[in-house]
This record gives structure tokens, sequence and C-alpha cells, in this order.
């Protein structure tokens, strides 16, 4: 026996992006910042600015290995007029510190040393292979800002400027499946959600509990996120065990494909459900997904975009944002088409773009922004 109609999960309309966007951030708060060792900082969300604990270097220093000396005392210096140096330069290593009295370095070979004692050969400018005090860093100096992702070449800068430690925001996230066992063969969909949630500063924790409801009244996240079961199929409950144990902000996205995704909260985290099928669950986590991921995290820098020409149109629906498939060629970004992408499609796609619900596509040699998929 079917079920009866009113049991069935029933969406009312679509949500507009802005709408969907607006309620997303109001609801995803940024988490508690930690502090943590520098080495495992990497990829996460810096929540406070990181300044230089003192001038950098905080004395003068040789950037190359020579003769250090006073610019002055060989100003008159060459190969046929050697000056002679009293008392004897001293050796310098790169990065080590300059002698008193001393604003340059003179190559190896600029130096000639003999049991009568030391001769420039070679004239050189003040601060020629030396780098001031305070050339890298002034004390103070802002090396990274907060909501900026700290990346390996910051965490060099960091490590070299003798920073140990930083505050990051770093969310929990809960990956449950409901359509289908989560881990097993037939889940497709919860390990590139678990790496696309890590690409964006997150900690992935692929649930496992045994039912959504387990999953939603677990307290050890940040916030949730739930794949299959939003359509209005006679098996699709996820929505209806949302409203029961949270709040169901949004049912129905204006977003192509997945216009059957929800959003709500439950012990007061976010819930965003995706739909069951892979291309579906894989536009909303890029377009809402990411979305919230950037609130929790309190990220604030640009995100990465590569400007691409088409190299054909575009037709999109008015009122309804369209992710977009592209592939890259010689003649621009091909389109893969709209509403529904085939594995194929997938397996071909370079990266993705973003139609606004207000246009009615993209003609062909548009430049449009394109982001890579995770």
């Amino acid at each position: 026996m079917s079920p009866p109609t009113e049991t069935l999960q029933r969406i009312s309309r679509l949500a507009p992006l802005a709408e969907l966007l607006a309620r997303l951030d109001a609801v995803a708060v940024s988490v508690a910042a930690r502090n943590v060792e520098l080495a495992t900082a990497v990829g996460a969300t810096l929540a406070a600015d990181v300044m230089a604990p003192a001038d950098l270097p905080p004395a003068a220093t040789a950037i190359r290995d020579g003769w250090a000396v006073a610019s002055e005392l060989v100003l008159d210096a060459g190969s046929y007029a050697p000056v002679p140096l009293r008392p004897s330069p001293v050796w310098v290593e790169t990065g080590g510190a300059m002698p008193e009295a001393t604003d340059a370095v003179l190559p190896v070979d600029a130096v000639a040393v003999t049991k009568a004692g030391a001769e420039a050969l070679s004239s050189t400018a003040p601060g020629e292979g030396v780098m001031p005090a305070g050339a890298d860093a002034a004390r103070g100096a802002v090396l990274r800002r907060a909501g900026d992702r700290l990346r390996p070449s910051d965490a060099a800068v960091l490590r070299a400027a003798g920073i140990a430690s930083v505050s990051v925001r770093a969310p929990r996230v809960k990956i449950f499946c409901a359509s289908v066992p989560t881990r097993s063969h037939a889940d497709t969909i919860s390990p590139i959600i678990a790496r696309a949630v890590e690409a964006e500063c997150g900690i992935a924790q692929v649930a496992q509990a045994a039912s959504l409801e387990s999953a939603l009244l677990d307290r050890g996240c940040d916030a949730i996120i739930a794949i299959g079961g939003t359509g209005t199929g006679k098996r699709d409950a996820s929505v209806k065990t949302l409203e029961r144990i949270g709040k169901v902000e949004i049912h129905g996205f204006g977003i192509a494909p997945g216009e059957t995704a929800a959003f709500g909260v439950a012990n007061s985290h976010p819930v965003l459900l995706l739909p069951g099928r892979l291309d579906a669950a894989l536009a909303i986590f890029l377009v809402a997904g990411r979305a919230m991921l950037r609130r929790l995290a309190g990220r604030s820098d640009a995100d990465p975009v590569i400007p691409v020409k088409l190299a054909k149109k575009v037709a999109s629906t008015v009122g309804l944002a369209d992710v977009v498939l592209v592939r890259l060629g010689e003649n621009g970004a091909e389109p893969l088409g709209t509403g529904v992408f085939s594995l194929h499609a997938l397996a071909r796609a370079d990266g993705w773009i973003l139609i606004s619900p207000e246009s009615e596509g993209l003609a062909a040699g548009a430049i449009a922004e394109m982001r890579l998929l995770p």
C-alpha cells in the first residue's frame, strides 16, 4: 500500500539563491578559535592576525657569503688599484650578523688575502649584499590576516619569523549518508563531500551513526551534512526527520541541479541536506555547502576563480542559479550541459561556473568565472 500523500515530503517553493545564502549566513556562526602548532595549522583558517614578533632580521645580516667591509673605505678600489684593508676584513656567511662599522659584503674574489695583509680589488655600494634590520618585516607587521587560509608557504614564512603556533578556526563537519550505508561500496558521495569539506578548511567526520536521527543528535560536531532522502519519494524522510528533531529553514533550493536540497538546524548546529544523486549533491555543496563552510570557518579571503571564455552559448532558466560544468579546450571553456550531469560529463569537467538566477544564460565568447572541482 502506498503511503498517504499527506505524509510525503513536499516542496512548496524553491528559495532564491540570495534568500538561501542569507539564511545560511544567519544560522552558520563562526566556530570557536583554538591555538594549534604551526605544523598542524596548514589548511585551516586564521582566527586572528599573525604579526611579526620583532624586527626581522633583528640586525643587519649578510645575504651572501663574502667579506664584510665599510663601503666608504673601498670607493676607489679596483683590480689595477687595490685598496689595503686595515684591519683585515671579517668573513661572513649568508644569514650571519654584520660586524660593527661594516655596511657591505664583497664577493670572495673581490678581496686578495696574503701574508702581508688584505686588499680590496673592487668597490661596492652601501648595503650591497646586506639585509638591513627589519627589512623582512618590522615588529608588529601583519604577516597574514584573520580570515585567510594558512597555506604551506605561509607556514614557512611564519616558521622563519619564529612563530610556533597560531589561532585557527576549523569546523568539524559530520557527514552521514541517509540513502545507502555510509562507508559502503554503494556510498559514492560521502567520500567526495568529505574531501571537499577539508578543501574548505573543515574537518570531515564521516558518521558511523545507525540513523539520520542519531547523527542529528550528535553534539560532537559544528555542522552536519546528510546525503539523500530529500525528495518526495515514498522512502524519502530526511527533511521530516530534521523537522522532528530540529528546524527546517528551507526545503527546495533555486539551484540546478539539486532543487530538492534542504537546510535547517539541529542541536544549534546548521544542517545541510543534499540530494542523493551525485551530480545534485555536488552542485549543492559547491554553492551552498562551500558558503556554509566559509561562514563557519570565518573565512574572508577571496574565492579563487579563473576567467574563461565560453566556447558555446549556455542557456539558463531565469529564477534558477545554474551550476554548469565546463571543459577547457583550444577555443575556450566548453559547457558540458545544465540541469543534470552525466558521469561522463563529471569525469571530463575541468571546473564549474555559476549562472546568476537573473540571467537567461551566457553567449558564446562571454567571459565567465570558473572554479575548480574538488
